[in-house]
Protein backbone atom coordinates (compact mmCIF):
# COMPACT_ATOMS: atom_id res chain seq x y z
CA UNK A 1 0.00 0.00 0.00
CA UNK A 2 1.17 3.59 -0.76
CA UNK A 3 0.97 6.41 1.07
CA UNK A 4 0.10 9.90 0.57
CA UNK A 5 -0.89 13.79 1.68
CA UNK A 6 -3.02 16.38 -0.02
CA UNK A 7 -3.09 19.74 1.39
CA UNK A 8 -5.57 22.92 0.80
CA UNK A 9 -5.34 26.25 2.00
CA UNK A 10 -2.80 29.48 3.35
CA UNK A 11 0.24 28.85 1.11
CA UNK A 12 2.53 27.26 2.92
CA UNK A 13 5.89 25.31 2.08
CA UNK A 14 5.75 21.47 0.87
CA UNK A 15 8.43 20.70 3.75
CA UNK A 16 5.81 21.82 6.31
CA UNK A 17 4.15 18.67 5.86
CA UNK A 18 6.09 16.26 3.70
CA UNK A 19 9.62 16.58 5.41
CA UNK A 20 9.60 18.32 8.74
CA UNK A 21 7.10 16.69 10.83
CA UNK A 22 8.05 14.01 13.52
CA UNK A 23 5.64 11.22 10.75
CA UNK A 24 6.45 12.86 7.96
CA UNK A 25 5.55 11.52 4.46
CA UNK A 26 8.71 11.29 3.91
CA UNK A 27 9.63 9.09 7.45
CA UNK A 28 6.45 7.09 5.99
CA UNK A 29 8.35 6.05 3.28
CA UNK A 30 10.67 4.34 5.06
CA UNK A 31 8.36 2.90 8.00
CA UNK A 32 4.54 3.31 7.59
CA UNK A 33 3.01 2.38 10.59
CA UNK A 34 -0.79 1.75 9.16
CA UNK A 35 -0.15 0.02 6.01
CA UNK A 36 0.02 -3.51 5.34
CA UNK A 37 3.40 -2.76 3.37
CA UNK A 38 6.26 -0.74 5.89
CA UNK A 39 8.24 0.30 3.36
CA UNK A 40 6.89 2.84 0.48
CA UNK A 41 10.27 2.98 -1.71
CA UNK A 42 9.26 2.62 -5.38
CA UNK A 43 9.05 5.97 -6.66
CA UNK A 44 7.44 8.98 -5.31
CA UNK A 45 6.20 12.31 -6.21
CA UNK A 46 4.80 15.49 -5.90
CA UNK A 47 2.39 18.44 -7.65
CA UNK A 48 1.56 21.90 -7.05
CA UNK A 49 -0.52 24.80 -8.33
CA UNK A 50 1.15 27.57 -8.41
CA UNK A 51 0.65 31.14 -10.80
CA UNK A 52 -1.01 29.06 -13.48
CA UNK A 53 -4.05 27.22 -13.79
CA UNK A 54 -2.58 24.00 -14.28
CA UNK A 55 -0.17 22.09 -11.87
CA UNK A 56 3.27 21.12 -11.69
CA UNK A 57 4.69 17.74 -10.82
CA UNK A 58 8.40 16.13 -10.20
CA UNK A 59 7.96 12.60 -10.13
CA UNK A 60 11.03 10.09 -9.65
CA UNK A 61 11.50 6.23 -8.82
CA UNK A 62 14.27 6.15 -6.20
CA UNK A 63 13.09 6.03 -3.04
CA UNK A 64 11.76 9.52 -1.39
CA UNK A 65 14.12 9.62 1.49
CA UNK A 66 17.80 9.37 -0.75
CA UNK A 67 16.47 11.84 -3.25
CA UNK A 68 18.08 15.70 -2.39
CA UNK A 69 15.99 17.73 -4.91
CA UNK A 70 12.95 16.48 -3.24
CA UNK A 71 14.38 18.01 -0.41
CA UNK A 72 15.27 21.41 -2.15
CA UNK A 73 12.01 21.40 -3.88
CA UNK A 74 9.95 21.32 -0.76
CA UNK A 75 11.80 23.76 1.02
CA UNK A 76 11.60 26.27 -1.61
CA UNK A 77 7.62 25.72 -3.52
CA UNK A 78 5.00 27.54 -1.62
CA UNK A 79 1.73 26.20 -2.72
CA UNK A 80 -1.50 26.35 -1.38
CA UNK A 81 -2.88 23.15 -3.09
CA UNK A 82 -0.34 20.58 -3.22
CA UNK A 83 -0.13 16.74 -2.91
CA UNK A 84 2.85 14.13 -2.43
CA UNK A 85 2.34 10.40 -2.78
CA UNK A 86 5.15 7.28 -1.73
CA UNK A 87 4.61 4.32 -3.92
CA UNK A 88 4.90 0.40 -3.39
CA UNK A 89 3.91 -0.65 -6.20
CA UNK A 90 1.83 -3.35 -7.12
CA UNK A 91 2.12 -5.53 -9.97
CA UNK A 92 3.42 -3.12 -12.28
CA UNK A 93 6.85 -1.93 -13.31
CA UNK A 94 8.77 0.60 -11.16
CA UNK A 95 8.80 3.57 -13.55
CA UNK A 96 8.51 7.26 -13.56
CA UNK A 97 5.29 7.01 -15.90
CA UNK A 98 3.68 4.77 -13.00
CA UNK A 99 4.99 7.18 -10.20
CA UNK A 100 2.04 9.62 -8.51
CA UNK A 101 0.51 11.55 -9.18
CA UNK A 102 -0.78 11.99 -12.34
CA UNK A 103 -1.85 14.64 -14.07
CA UNK A 104 -4.18 16.25 -16.80
CA UNK A 105 -5.05 19.26 -17.91
CA UNK A 106 -5.83 21.27 -14.48
CA UNK A 107 -6.03 18.14 -12.74
CA UNK A 108 -4.21 16.48 -10.15
CA UNK A 109 -4.56 12.36 -8.73
CA UNK A 110 -3.15 9.92 -6.86
CA UNK A 111 -4.31 6.49 -4.93
CA UNK A 112 -3.55 3.89 -2.33
CA UNK A 113 -5.03 0.88 -3.05
CA UNK A 114 -5.65 -1.72 -6.11
CA UNK A 115 -8.35 -3.31 -8.11
CA UNK A 116 -8.10 -7.06 -7.51
CA UNK A 117 -7.54 -9.06 -10.21
CA UNK A 118 -6.46 -5.68 -12.24
CA UNK A 119 -5.10 -7.99 -14.98
CA UNK A 120 -8.21 -9.75 -16.03
CA UNK A 121 -10.05 -6.33 -16.26
CA UNK A 122 -7.91 -4.52 -17.81
CA UNK A 123 -8.12 -4.49 -21.57
CA UNK A 124 -11.93 -4.40 -20.21
CA UNK A 125 -11.73 -1.12 -18.76
CA UNK A 126 -9.22 0.49 -20.89
CA UNK A 127 -11.91 -0.33 -23.96
CA UNK A 128 -14.26 2.63 -22.08
CA UNK A 129 -11.54 5.37 -22.41
CA UNK A 130 -12.06 8.10 -25.05
CA UNK A 131 -9.22 7.77 -27.87
CA UNK A 132 -8.66 11.60 -26.74
CA UNK A 133 -7.72 10.11 -22.46
CA UNK A 134 -6.41 6.45 -24.16
CA UNK A 135 -4.06 8.85 -25.88
CA UNK A 136 -3.15 10.07 -22.52
CA UNK A 137 -2.40 7.14 -20.60
CA UNK A 138 1.10 7.13 -20.15
CA UNK A 139 1.86 4.35 -17.88
CA UNK A 140 -0.10 0.92 -16.75
CA UNK A 141 -1.16 1.59 -13.13
CA UNK A 142 -5.39 1.12 -12.25
CA UNK A 143 -4.84 3.92 -10.40
CA UNK A 144 -4.09 6.08 -13.90
CA UNK A 145 -6.73 4.27 -15.42
CA UNK A 146 -9.23 5.20 -12.74
CA UNK A 147 -8.35 8.56 -12.95
CA UNK A 148 -8.64 8.85 -16.72
CA UNK A 149 -12.03 7.00 -16.38
CA UNK A 150 -13.13 9.60 -13.96
CA UNK A 151 -12.09 12.11 -15.91
CA UNK A 152 -14.45 11.06 -19.43
CA UNK A 153 -17.15 11.21 -16.64
CA UNK A 154 -16.32 14.54 -15.98
CA UNK A 155 -15.78 15.76 -19.37
CA UNK A 156 -19.34 14.81 -20.14
CA UNK A 157 -20.41 17.27 -17.22
CA UNK A 158 -20.45 14.76 -14.02
CA UNK A 159 -19.35 16.27 -10.93
CA UNK A 160 -16.06 15.46 -9.91
CA UNK A 161 -17.26 13.69 -6.42
CA UNK A 162 -20.17 12.15 -8.62
CA UNK A 163 -17.83 10.68 -11.65
CA UNK A 164 -15.10 9.08 -9.11
CA UNK A 165 -18.04 7.28 -7.42
CA UNK A 166 -19.75 6.43 -10.35
CA UNK A 167 -16.07 4.59 -11.64
CA UNK A 168 -15.57 3.25 -8.20
CA UNK A 169 -19.77 1.47 -8.18
CA UNK A 170 -19.09 0.35 -12.26
CA UNK A 171 -15.51 -1.43 -11.81
CA UNK A 172 -16.60 -3.20 -8.48
CA UNK A 173 -19.94 -4.70 -10.62
CA UNK A 174 -17.55 -5.79 -13.75
CA UNK A 175 -14.90 -7.42 -11.01
CA UNK A 176 -18.42 -9.28 -10.19
CA UNK A 177 -19.41 -10.27 -13.38
CA UNK A 178 -15.41 -11.56 -14.26
CA UNK A 179 -16.49 -13.45 -11.24
CA UNK A 180 -13.42 -11.61 -9.74
CA UNK A 181 -13.13 -11.53 -5.79
CA UNK A 182 -10.29 -9.98 -4.92
CA UNK A 183 -11.62 -6.51 -3.59
CA UNK A 184 -10.97 -2.71 -4.73
CA UNK A 185 -9.56 -1.05 -2.39
CA UNK A 186 -9.66 3.19 -3.12
CA UNK A 187 -8.18 5.72 -0.76
CA UNK A 188 -7.14 8.49 -3.44
CA UNK A 189 -7.45 12.58 -3.91
CA UNK A 190 -8.76 14.36 -6.53
CA UNK A 191 -7.65 18.43 -7.25
CA UNK A 192 -9.04 21.11 -10.17
CA UNK A 193 -6.80 23.93 -8.69
CA UNK A 194 -10.17 25.27 -6.85
CA UNK A 195 -11.50 22.56 -5.04
CA UNK A 196 -9.39 19.29 -3.02
CA UNK A 197 -11.34 15.96 -3.34
CA UNK A 198 -10.83 12.48 -1.00
CA UNK A 199 -12.05 9.33 -0.94
CA UNK A 200 -11.87 6.22 1.44
CA UNK A 201 -13.55 3.11 -0.44
CA UNK A 202 -13.63 -0.34 -0.75
CA UNK A 203 -15.84 -3.00 -2.19
CA UNK A 204 -14.67 -5.10 1.03
CA UNK A 205 -15.49 -2.43 3.71
CA UNK A 206 -11.95 -2.18 4.36
CA UNK A 207 -10.58 0.85 2.37
CA UNK A 208 -6.53 2.17 3.00
CA UNK A 209 -6.81 4.35 6.28
CA UNK A 210 -7.35 8.07 5.76
CA UNK A 211 -7.22 11.13 8.00
CA UNK A 212 -8.20 14.39 7.98
CA UNK A 213 -6.93 17.59 9.96
CA UNK A 214 -8.48 21.14 9.58
CA UNK A 215 -7.47 24.14 10.76
CA UNK A 216 -6.74 28.20 10.76
CA UNK A 217 -4.33 27.43 8.03
CA UNK A 218 -6.61 24.66 5.57
CA UNK A 219 -7.18 21.48 5.72
CA UNK A 220 -4.98 18.12 5.32
CA UNK A 221 -5.62 14.66 4.20
CA UNK A 222 -3.02 11.55 5.19
CA UNK A 223 -2.62 8.15 5.26
CA UNK A 224 -1.30 8.40 8.30
CA UNK A 225 -0.96 10.87 11.00
CA UNK A 226 1.83 13.37 10.86
CA UNK A 227 2.47 14.44 14.48
CA UNK A 228 1.27 12.51 17.37
CA UNK A 229 -1.33 10.66 18.26
CA UNK A 230 -3.05 14.01 20.61
CA UNK A 231 -2.95 16.15 17.69
CA UNK A 232 -6.63 16.21 16.11
CA UNK A 233 -6.28 14.26 13.58
CA UNK A 234 -10.17 12.44 12.53
CA UNK A 235 -10.09 8.82 10.92
CA UNK A 236 -12.59 9.29 7.76
CA UNK A 237 -15.19 6.95 8.23
CA UNK A 238 -15.50 3.67 5.38
CA UNK A 239 -17.51 4.89 1.65
CA UNK A 240 -16.16 9.14 3.00
CA UNK A 241 -15.47 11.53 0.47
CA UNK A 242 -14.45 15.13 1.25
CA UNK A 243 -14.88 18.08 -0.36
CA UNK A 244 -12.61 21.08 0.54
CA UNK A 245 -12.12 24.79 -0.71
CA UNK A 246 -9.05 26.97 1.24
CA UNK A 247 -11.30 27.60 4.02
CA UNK A 248 -13.49 24.72 4.71
CA UNK A 249 -14.64 21.44 4.29
CA UNK A 250 -17.78 18.78 3.98
CA UNK A 251 -17.67 15.27 4.39
CA UNK A 252 -20.37 13.04 2.95
CA UNK A 253 -20.72 9.11 2.00
CA UNK A 254 -20.44 7.87 -0.86
CA UNK A 255 -23.58 6.00 -1.09
CA UNK A 256 -25.22 9.52 -1.23
CA UNK A 257 -23.67 10.64 -3.83
CA UNK A 258 -24.89 7.27 -5.51
CA UNK A 259 -28.04 8.02 -4.86
CA UNK A 260 -28.36 11.61 -6.32
CA UNK A 261 -26.48 10.31 -9.41
CA UNK A 262 -29.03 7.57 -9.47
CA UNK A 263 -31.82 10.27 -9.18
CA UNK A 264 -30.60 12.31 -12.32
Amino acid sequence: MCRFIAYHGDPIFLEQLVCQPRHSLVCQALRAEEAKTVTNGDGFGIGWYGERSEPAVYREVMPAWSDENLLALCATVRSSLFFAHVRAATGTAITRHNCHPFRHGKHLFMHNGQIGGYSQVRRLLESLLPDSLYAARKGATDSELLFLLALAGMEQGEGAAQAVVRIFDETVERLRDAGIEQPLRFAAALADGKTLYAFRLASDSQPPTLYLRHDARGTVIASEPLDDANDPWQPLPVGAVVTATRLHYCIELAQDLSLEFSQD
